[in-house]
């Protein structure tokens, strides 16, 4: 039988469809009954009566027929939960976009979402499964699997494949490269997982680390302290703190925004985790979650504008010049890079990973040091060509 997405309707379909479908289709019928009708004038009344009621009771069996079929052919989509790891910002529009677009749906899933207060309890939602899904920082990930008894969840798709992490410092207060930290106050968050990469890139890059202050401080002091000069730079996710700053009034050839992706870090950032028993028995729901996730990537960088409008619409409070410049940064500088470009978004480089969890160990006990394999799982994406962007 056709369906109503090809377009292809069957006899049993247009019986349904009124009088006007059933004279349309049913022509042999018609002259037959015509001829009849025509050599037995006296019995036209009667005749015409029997067929009437003979079609309509013929229609009502179709369409109970017909109906019963679509009844079992259309399947409610499968809900499917969702956490970030933070509250609602511009890098998470390949998801509000998926959703608004309805490329969710068309994978027949229903995806709701929430928010963790950070990567460890959004990781801790997925392993008892609370969530199916989050996206999470995967170095917290790497982190997480190192313990004994830690489930065996994985990431299956990178979406930053350059991790945020970066010091964010003010050129007026005399940082321009990361060498004139030493003398300098540094301001760290509570929380902040950039910092714990902090040590492994300063040996890299021969700096000094007892030369430079740490200040503890909150993470909602971070830019008002830095853009009043109480700390001459703060460590942090560049496309938040430095975002932030500007959005304060502090001029941007003010603002020195040393990437740790440009000075030897080779941490990927947010990636998708799930839940080991949900990708085992719904294999399918994964693969079509990821296909929604990368074409709502796609869209949002071509039409960013609309993607940073969906999420200010969801957002109490957003702006939305500030969230667009937001998710420029995210696509330039995280997402959209020349190792995507190349080998398309989702997947990692297995020995570039290995040498990101090497840098972690630097500052971090392993109980069991996990491998490349142990953190992600590549089998749920599409093929290369699925993933490639222009």
């Amino acid at each position: 039988m056709g369906s109503l997405m090809d377009g292809s309707y069957s006899i049993r379909h247009n019986a349904c469809a009124g009088a006007s479908a059933c004279r349309r289709t049913d022509m042999p019928g018609r002259l037959l009954w015509s001829r009849i009708l025509l050599r037995h004038p006296m019995k036209k009344k009667r005749a015409f009566s029997g067929l009437l009621a003979a079609l309509i009771g013929l229609t009502a069996l179709l369409c109970l027929g017909s109906g019963a079929g679509w009844a079992e052919d259309v399947k409610p989509p499968l809900a499917v939960q969702l956490s970030f790891d933070r509250p609602l910002e511009a890098s998470m529009a390949p998801f509000i976009v998926a959703e608004n677009r309805g490329l969710f749906a068309a994978e027949g899933l229903s995806v709701r979402n929430d928010f963790a207060n950070g990567s460890p309890e959004a990781i801790a939602r997925v392993a008892s499964g609370a969530s199916d899904f989050a996206l999470v920082d995967i170095n917290e990930l790497i982190r997480f699997r190192s313990r004994a008894d830690a489930p065996a969840i994985k990431a299956v798709f990178v979406l930053f494949n350059q991790s945020p992490y970066a010091i964010i410092a003010r050129r007026s207060r005399g940082v321009h490269v990361l060498s004139d930290l030493e003398g300098k106050t540094l301001g760290v968050a509570e929380g902040d997982l950039s910092i714990r990469l902090w040590p492994a890139l300063a040996r890299r890059n021969g700096i000094k680390e007892a030369g430079i202050k740490q200040s503890k401080i909150g993470a909602a002091l971070r830019e008002p302290m830095l853009s009043a000069a109480q700390v001459d730079a703060v460590s942090g996710f560049s496309y938040l703190s430095a975002v932030n700053l500007r959005d304060r009034g502090v001029p941007a050839n003010d603002l020195a925004v040393l990437r740790f992706a440009d000075h030897g870090g080779e941490s990927y950032g947010f990636a998708v985790i799930a839940n080991p028993a949900f990708a085992a028995n719904k294999p399918a729901a994964v693969k079509g979650f990821l296909r929604a996730v990368i074409a709502g990537t796609h869209l949002a960088i071509k039409q960013t504008g609309r993607a940073a409008d969906a999420v200010v619409s969801r957002m109490d409070g957003g702006s939305r010049d500030l969230e667009l410049e937001r998710l420029r940064v995210v696509i330039s500088e995280n997402i959209l890079t020349d190792e995507v470009k190349r080998n398309g978004i989702g997947s990692i480089d297995p020995a570039r990973l290995e040498r990101s969890i090497d840098q972690i160990a630097e500052d971090f006990k392993f109980g069991k040091r996990p491998s490349a394999a142990d953190i992600f799982d590549g089998t749920f994406l599409p093929p290369l060509n699925g993933r490639l962007f222009n």
